[in-house]
């Protein structure tokens, strides 16, 4: 089996030529609850500095709010192929994940180092990123965004799993 695969849809697996060793740019969907607003701002410039496409959906503030209203529609987005990936953030990132994951063909993990960024996309092709605000330092976000942006899917046995998960 060809280990450089890309899902694009539940059930869908195309192949792709192999990552190139320097980040590739990406359109990338992002949102956070008002626990993960800083940091949504923060790898939100990070992101536009490197050459990616990003849209905000929000929130806008630190005021209190309701997590689902922002990380649905990221989830939506990514699912439909409007962006190629997704990242949500509050304050621990479990609730947002959650969220996320109810998106038929969402694929997202809670990473709080690198190495589990590194399994999220060799391992699941994680194509949604969480991360809890009060969880990890902002340079460890920034690196674990950079770490999740840069891994390539493993395919292999790795897509035999997927499958499963999507019930192919």
């Amino acid at each position: 089996m060809n280990a450089n695969l890309k899902s694009t849809r539940p059930g869908a697996y195309l192949a792709r030529p192999p990552p190139a060793l320097a980040m590739q740019t990406f359109t990338i969907a992002i949102g956070s609850d008002h626990a993960g607003f800083k940091y949504k701002e923060l790898i939100k410039a990070h992101l536009l500095a490197q050459g990616h496409t990003v849209r905000d959906f929000g929130t806008d503030s630190e005021q209190p709010c309701d997590y689902p209203d922002f990380i649905r529609p990221v989830a939506q987005a990514v699912a439909r192929g409007d962006y190629e990936r997704g990242i949500v953030l509050g304050g621990s990132g479990n609730g947002e994940a959650i969220v996320a994951n109810r998106i038929v063909g969402i694929r997202c993990g809670v990473c709080w180092n690198e190495q589990l960024a590194i399994w999220n996309r060799a391992h699941n092709d994680g194509n949604c990123l969480s991360l809890g605000e009060r969880t990890i330092t902002a340079e460890e976000a920034l690196r674990i965004v950079d770490t999740w942006l840069t891994t390539a899917f493993e395919g292999g046995r790795h897509l035999a799993r997927l499958r499963k998960i999507d019930g192919v």
